[in-house]
C-alpha cells in the first residue's frame, strides 16, 4: 500500500512537469519516464525535492524534481531571490555574486540563475568564465554583496552538479536562513512560478580585475617570504583534475615567490567530463596518479590536486624510502594548524586572543597543539558554514589563525569564509621550504608532530547507500546505533558518547548526562573509548553515504616507533569496523 501511495504521488508531480510552463524536450523526458514499464527511474526523479545539506543543493544531473536541472536551479534562485527580498528591504539595491565550476551545464544554469536574480530586480555580478569557490565567497565580501551562488558539485563524479547558496558574510547559509530560504523554494510550484527573462541591465561581467585583488589579498598570509626566496625554484607539481583551479592555483603560486611550478598538461584541459580520472576526487589516489607520475618524471618534492571548484586540496609527499604517499585529510590540516601556530608563535603575532577551528570528526592531535601553545581551539560541525560560523561570531573580538576539516578543506585567511584550495596550495607550498629550511622534507616535519604531540591514524570509511531504500536503510543504521549504544570497541570500553542528534552525552562511567554546547543539532553519534579511540558516525549531507569517522592514538618517543604504532593502529581500525558491523 506505501508502494502505491509513493507511486501514485511520484506520478502526481511528473504530470506536473508536462504543463506548457516547461520546455519541449523536458516534456518529452518526462513523458518517456511515464511511459516505462519499470517506475524505478521515474521514482528516483520525483519522489523528493532537492534540499540543502551540509554543501548545498546537489544532485544528478536530469528531468525531475530530485534533479539537477534549469527548473530545480530555477526555483531555488527564485525562492532565494524572495528571501534576499524580504530581508533586505531596506536597501535601495541588493547585490550577490554568481560563479560556476567546471561541469557540464555549470555556466547554463549560472546564466539562467543571473536572469532570474536580474528578473527579481537584483544586482547580479557573474563571472566570465569558471572560478573557484573561495574567489566568488571573496567577491561577496569585496564588493559589499548580500548573497551569492556558485554552480558546483565540487569533487561528485560527472553526473552530478550543485548549487551552494551564500550570506552576505561570504559563507554559506546556515539556519535562519537555509530553512526560510527553503521556504522560499518550496512555494515555488511549476515553472511558472520562476521568473526566467532577465534584465541585462542589472547583470555586470567581472573577471580578471577580481583576480588580482584575490591574490594580491592572499600574498598577504604568506609567514614566509624570506625563505621562499632562498628555496624559489623547489619542484612542486601541480594538478586542477580538470578544474577551476588551473588559472588562479598557478598564479597565486607565482604571486607568493614560486618559480618552478610543473604541469600536468592533460589535466589543464578544462572539462565536465573529467576524461583522465574516474573521479575528480583528491582524497583518491587514482585522482592524483598522473600527478605522482610527473613528480616521478620530474624528481619534484611535491604534489598538490585542487577538485573541480578549487576549494579542497589533496597532497603526495616523498616518505624516508623515497617512495611516494598520499596524505590524508587529517595530516594535511595537521600540518596546517602546526605550521600557522608555530610561525605565529616565531613572530611574535600571538597576543592571546588567537583560536583555530576544526570539526568534530577531526583528528584531535590538533587540540593538543592549540593547548600546548595556548591557543583557543573550537569544535564545529563537519560542513565549512559551520567554521565560517565561528569566525562571523568572533569577527571584532578574536583573531582567526585557520581552520580545517578533515575532509581536505583548510582556510588560512580570514577574508574568505569557505574552504580554500588557492591559497591551502600556496601555504603548503611555504610549508615545504619551511621545512626544508630546517633540513626536513614535510614527510618528516609530519613525523617530528607524531613524536611531539603524539601519534594518531585515521580511518574514513563510507557505505553507499543509493535512492529511497537506501536513504531508509542509513535512517535504520543511525536508529539501530542510537538505541543500542555500543559498549565496547576494538577492546576498549566506552567512555562517552555523545549524540549531536539531541545535544545529549553520556559519560560511561559517572553515568552522567552532559549538554553538548552546540549552535543547532546535528545527525552525528560520536564515541569515545577509555583508550582515547574516537568513532563518528553520521549519513552524509551530499551523497548517498552513511560515513564513519575513526581515529586511533598512540604515543612514540622517537619517530623509529611510528611504524609499530602505525601498524598497531591498522589492526585495530579493523576490530573497530567489526565491532561496528560493518565489514
Amino acid at each position: 500500500m506505501e508502494n502505491e501511495e509513493l507511486l501514485k504521488s511520484v506520478r502526481n508531480r511528473a504530470q506536473g512537469w508536462l504543463a506548457k510552463g516547461y520546455d519541449e524536450e523536458t516534456r518529452k523526458e518526462v513523458q518517456a519516464l511515464l511511459d516505462k514499464d519499470d517506475p524505478t527511474d521515474l521514482i528516483e526523479a520525483f519522489y523528493k525535492e532537492l534540499e540543502f545539506g551540509t554543501g548545498g543543493l546537489r544532485g544528478i544531473m536530469g528531468v525531475g524534481t530530485n534533479r539537477m536541472n534549469i527548473y530545480t536551479v530555477g526555483a531555488a534562485t527564485q525562492g532565494f531571490s524572495n528571501y534576499l527580498k524580504k530581508e533586505f528591504t531596506h536597501l535601495p539595491q541588493i547585490k550577490v555574486v554568481i560563479g560556476h565550476d567546471c561541469r557540464n551545464n555549470s555556466r547554463k544554469f549560472a546564466e539562467i540563475s543571473a536572469d532570474i536574480f536580474s528578473a527579481n530586480g537584483i544586482k547580479v555580478y557573474l563571472y566570465d568564465d569558471l572560478r573557484p569557490t573561495p574567489e566568488m565567497s571573496f567577491t561577496i565580501r569585496k564588493l559589499g554583496c548580500q548573497g551569492g551562488i556558485i554552480l558546483t558539485a565540487s569533487h561528485n563524479p560527472k553526473e552530478y552538479n550543485g548549487y551552494k547558496a551564500y550570506w552576505d558574510d561570504g559563507a554559506q547559509m546556515i539556519a535562519p536562513h537555509d530553512k526560510n530560504t527553503i521556504v522560499e523554494v518550496n512555494k515555488i510550484r511549476s515553472a511558472s512560478d520562476i521568473q526566467f527573462k532577465g534584465n541585462k541591465s542589472l547583470i555586470e561581467i567581472i573577471g580578471k580585475e577580481i583576480d588580482k585583488q584575490y591574490i594580491d589579498a592572499l600574498t598577504t598570509i604568506s609567514l614566509s617570504k624570506d625563505i621562499i626566496a632562498r628555496y624559489h625554484d623547489v619542484k612542486i607539481v601541480y594538478t586542477p583534475i580538470h578544474g577551476t583551479g588551473v588559472h588562479l592555483v598557478p598564479a597565486t603560486l607565482k604571486a607568493f615567490g614560486f618559480t618552478n611550478i610543473i604541469h600536468v598538461p592533460e589535466q589543464d584541459v578544462v572539462s565536465g567530463d573529467f576524461p583522465t580520472v574516474v573521479s575528480p576526487n583528491p582524497e583518491e589516489p587514482a585522482a592524483l596518479a598522473m600527478a605522482v607520475e610527473k613528480a616521478k618524471e620530474t624528481d619534484a618534492e611535491l604534489v598538490m590536486a585542487s577538485d573541480p571548484d578549487a576549494d579542497r586540496v589533496g597532497a603526495a609527499v616523498k616518505n624516508n624510502d623515497g617512495e611516494w604517499v598520499l596524505l590524508n585529510g587529517n595530516q594535511t590540516c595537521l600540518l596546517f594548524v602546526y605550521y600557522l601556530i608555530t610561525r605565529w608563535k616565531a613572530l611574535g603575532k600571538l597576543q592571546g586572543k588567537e583560536y583555530v577551528v576544526k570539526t568534530i570528526v577531526t583528528t584531535e592531535l590538533i587540540r593538543t597543539i592549540a593547548e600546548r601553545n595556548h591557543v583557543e581551539l573550537y569544535d564545529c560541525y563537519t560542513g565549512f558554514k559551520w567554521i565560517a560560523d565561528v569566525m562571523r561570531r568572533n569577527e571584532g573580538k578574536k583573531t582567526y589563525i585557520g581552520g580545517g576539516e578533515e575532509s581536505y578543506g583548510f582556510l588560512c585567511e580570514d577574508f574568505v569564509r569557505d574552504k580554500d584550495a588557492v591559497s591551502a596550495c600556496a601555504i603548503l607550498a611555504e610549508i615545504l621550504v619551511w621545512a626544508k629550511d630546517q633540513g626536513l622534507t614535510i614527510y618528516q616535519l609530519l613525523q617530528k608532530i607524531y613524536v611531539t604531540y603524539g601519534f594518531s591514524k585515521e580511518a574514513g570509511i563510507s557505505v553507499v547507500k543509493k535512492g529511497k531504500s537506501g536513504a531508509e536503510e542509513i535512517e535504520a543504521m543511525m536508529k539501530a546505533y542510537r538505541n543500542n549504544p555500543l559498549t565496547e570497541i576494538a577492546g576498549s570500553r566506552v567512555a562517552f558518547i555523545y549524540d549531536y542528534g539531541n545535544l545529549k552525552g553520556y559519560s560511561c562511567q559517572d553515568k552522567e548526562t552532559l549538554t553538548l554546547d552546540m549552535p543547532t543539532t546535528s545527525n552525528v553519534l560520536q564515541y569515545v573509548t577509555e583508550d582515547k579511540t574516537k568513532i563518528s558516525v553520521r549519513p552524509s549531507g551530499t551523497e548517498p553515504k552513511i560515513k564513519f569517522y575513526c581515529e586511533v592514538h598512540a604515543e612514540v618517543e622517537n619517530v623509529d616507533e611510528i611504524p609499530e604504532a602505525e601498524k598497531a593502529a591498522l589492526e585495530k581500525i579493523e576490530q573497530i569496523k567489526i565491532s561496528l558491523g560493518i565489514l
